[in-house]
């Protein structure tokens, strides 16, 4: 069993191609006050100058006294890298921050802090700001709710985008995270590693939030987040999501009560995907879907769409009014 070093914080950094971002993020690592950190940068082939840029801080690391390591493999995804970096962690404690992010320099101080002083938790998260790329000026979220910040049961809420995911914001127990994957290694899907990291154990654990604005987002529009997608690439990232978040509930071990939780998610989300489409068969048949299982009740709104639909239809076989606008 893998013993983890009491007070350690264990930071795993997943970067791709980040050579004119990345000392942004270590620079805010090497700035913080609290004194026992492990860096673990975990390459995912990146092609430009990131691996040298990364070696270039291998003596200011260890100049601060803290562990440094870097990983590299074959390019592959998010959650790839970060199974390239699990196996590295001693720290008792477990952050994840984008390799274009920021921690201020309390970040990891004050979540080590709560912590030991609240015994009761085995996770606790701050908040996050945001940062335009462009400018370096403040932003709003693009994507995400702060949601009601007094929950600790976060599992639903993050799923259903009530509340941030902000992976930087969260730490973990060590010991507790890899008690869920013993092998060190998060299911692999092309859609980012923070369901992965965080469904299943907000799942077993509450999670409070520190009111504290403790991590930096910087809005990117290049990043890999922000690319605009084909028809085919959407279809196949919700294909993803859905196989992901139905392994997710095998990890958790859901009962059949909790699992059509998560169908209703991806049902839904089946659901504004058409509409962002204007494919209505598919908008139809994922809203028949969900009345035929009794997925409803939080939904109902969507019967407008569905009448909508069953005219749009309609329309289209009408020979009389085919080609009217």
């Amino acid at each position: 069993m893998r013993e983890f070093v009491p007070g350690l914080v264990s930071v795993v950094t997943p970067v791709y191609n980040g050579e004119g971002h990345l000392a942004r993020m270590l620079d805010s690592v090497l700035a913080q006050t609290y004194p026992s950190i492990q860096m673990i940068l975990a390459d995912d082939g990146s092609t430009d100058g990131t691996l040298a840029l990364a070696e270039g801080y291998r003596e200011r690391f260890a100049t601060r006294g803290y562990g440094y390591e870097i990983v590299h493999g074959e390019h592959s995804c998010a959650a790839g890298a970060m199974n390239l970096g699990l196996p590295w962690v001693r720290g008792e404690y477990l952050i994840w921050p984008d390799s274009d992010d920021v921690l201020e320099p309390e970040s990891v101080a004050v979540r080590v802090e709560f912590l030991r002083s609240r015994p009761e938790y085995h996770c606790v998260r701050s908040l996050p700001y945001y940062v335009d790329g462009a400018t370096g000026k403040p932003a709003p979220a693009r994507d995400e709710s702060f949601g009601d910040l007094s929950r600790e049961r976060l599992f639903w809420d993050i799923l259903w985008s009530r509340t941030f995911v902000c992976c930087g914001c969260y730490m973990l127990e060590s010991a507790r995270f890899f008690q869920i994957y013993p092998e060190s290694r998060i299911p692999v899907y092309p859609v980012g590693q923070n369901f992965q990291m965080l469904l299943p154990y907000l799942y077993r654990y509450p999670c409070p939030t520190i009111q504290r604005e403790l991590y930096g987002v910087w809005q990117r529009s290049g990043s890999h987040s922000r690319q605009p997608l084909t028809r085919e690439q959407e279809d196949e990232k919700y294909r993803a999501y859905e196989a992901m978040t139905d392994e997710i509930a095998e990890i958790c071990g859901m009962e059949k009560k909790e699992r059509a939780g998560i169908l209703e998610w991806q049902l839904h989300r089946r659901v504004g995907l058409a509409v962002r489409q204007r494919d209505w068969g598919r908008t139809a048949k994922a809203l028949f879907q969900m009345r035929r299982l009794g997925l409803r009740k939080r939904c109902a709104y969507l019967d407008r769409i569905l009448i909508s639909c069953i005219k749009w239809r309609l329309r289209g076989l009408n020979p009389k009014r085919r080609g009217q606008k």
